[in-house]
């Protein structure tokens, strides 16, 4: 068999309104509204430099079904780039971006080739006139699908060497997602496909490595659970088996930087300190910086009592978006233990212990519940896991702490 070469990636979410991040510097937050665009411009610069055979798009190339124009040029554009290098196009919409609900349509190049419906449906690549992979998939017409999908995909015509599902759904174990064409692993492995293609889960998780079965995530991090390297998969499949390395696309990345200001006894070292940190993560990308400062309890909370914290961030904010790879830092907290510092306020006989025993064992879920049962809130409140639940009623215990103790 002759190999085929394609690069898979999903959930471009082009022209994201960066939700939340509205208070940043005009100049930071214009920068993160071009980063979609710009991990865009990567993403065909790789195909054209790894000269791949074609291009998988698994859903939500767009942020909403209210699709901006820009957004549609800047990806036909993008299309009509790959076309002068004979480099073929299959994508599928998403339940960010179904097909009912797209007001500027636009008509792409010959070489893009679109699943038109809910239905399965697939299309041959030819290579040297010979058909060589059957690539099978479906769009999203409306904003959800429910149902699952697998039973739709099957083989057709064996002779053609290579097979690939594109599916933008959940795997059903998944709590953490809205749950659209659920699937579980076991179906993908009865189906004898060579790859699996998917989209929807921004987190890259490679599901299995035979047939591969992988999320690529998505191509740009938009939000502080967002964080990492963002970017697609270039594949090679051949007589040998499967060949696949991730490629890093973003332009801007998400972090966390954990700072323990232990050994800081003045605020002028938290400064020195904290920008020296900062520097260490900004080697190959500008950083947007979700920072968490520990230390010694009294000293931390004097500082951040007096606003000495925010007025160091300012300074370092302002110090390092000179740098040509500059970093924000957009968001902190701070963490203290108070059960190390002082037992006696959780085991004591008085309102503070009872306090704190009751936000150990009270869970935070029954009082969102109400609130996840909202579409509109489920769009912009994502499931929250294990260990945010745990940061929350950390933020919350310091708080009441603070202010009990102040007074």
């Amino acid at each position: 068999m002759d190999s085929i070469t394609f690069l898979h990636a999903a959930d471009l979410h082009l022209d994201s309104p960066f939700i939340g991040l509205a208070n940043v510097p005009k100049t930071i937050f214009d920068s993160m509204r071009e980063s979609t665009f710009l991990a865009l411009d990567k993403l065909v610069q790789t195909a054209i430099e790894r000269q791949v055979d074609f291009v998988l798009i698994t859903g939500d190339l767009f942020d909403n079904e209210r699709q901006s124009l820009k957004a549609q040029i800047r990806l036909k554009k993008a299309f009509e780039l790959l076309e002068t290098k004979n480099i073929m196009v299959y994508l599928s919409y998403g339940n960010h971006d179904y097909t009912k609900g797209n007001i500027h349509p636009i008509t792409y190049p010959d070489n893009v080739f679109i699943f038109p419906d809910e239905q399965v449906s697939s299309f041959i690549y030819y290579k040297e006139d010979q058909p060589i992979a059957r690539i099978y998939g479906f769009s999203y017409e409306n904003r959800a699908v429910t149902e699952g999908k697998v039973h739709e995909y099957n083989v057709i015509d064996r002779s053609i060497p290579y097979h690939i599902g594109m599916l933008h759904g959940s795997i059903r174990s998944n709590n953490e997602h809205d749950m659209y064409a659920p699937f579980q692993l076991s179906e993908l492995e009865e189906k004898d496909f060579h790859y699996w293609a998917l989209g929807h889960i921004h987190q890259r998780q490679e599901l299995k490595s035979s047939p591969p079965v992988i999320y690529p995530g998505n191509i740009q991090g938009r939000h502080r659970k967002e964080t990492g390297e963002k970017g697609c998969y270039v594949v090679e499949l051949s007589s040998a088996g499967c060949q696949k390395s991730f490629v890093p696309l973003q332009a801007i990345q998400f972090s966390r930087l954990a700072f323990n200001a232990s050994d800081c006894t003045e605020i002028h070292q938290l400064e020195e300190k904290l920008q020296a940190a900062c520097r260490q993560l900004t080697k190959e990308y500008p950083q947007m910086i979700d920072l968490a400062i520990s230390g010694e309890q009294r000293l931390i909370e004097a500082w951040e009592q007096e606003g000495l914290i925010e007025e160091v961030i300012d300074i370092v904010n302002a110090a390092m978006q000179l740098v040509p790879n500059w970093c924000y830092i957009f968001r902190y907290h701070t963490e203290v233990d108070y059960r190390s510092i002082d037992p006696y306020l959780y085991e004591g006989d008085h309102f503070i212990g009872e306090l704190l025993r009751q936000i150990e064992s009270t869970s935070i879920q029954p009082f969102l519940h109400d609130l996840y049962k909202q579409k509109q809130a489920r769009k912009y409140v994502d499931t929250l896991r294990k260990e945010e639940v745990e940061q929350i009623k950390l933020e919350a215990q310091h708080m009441l702490i603070k202010g009990l103790m102040e007074e």
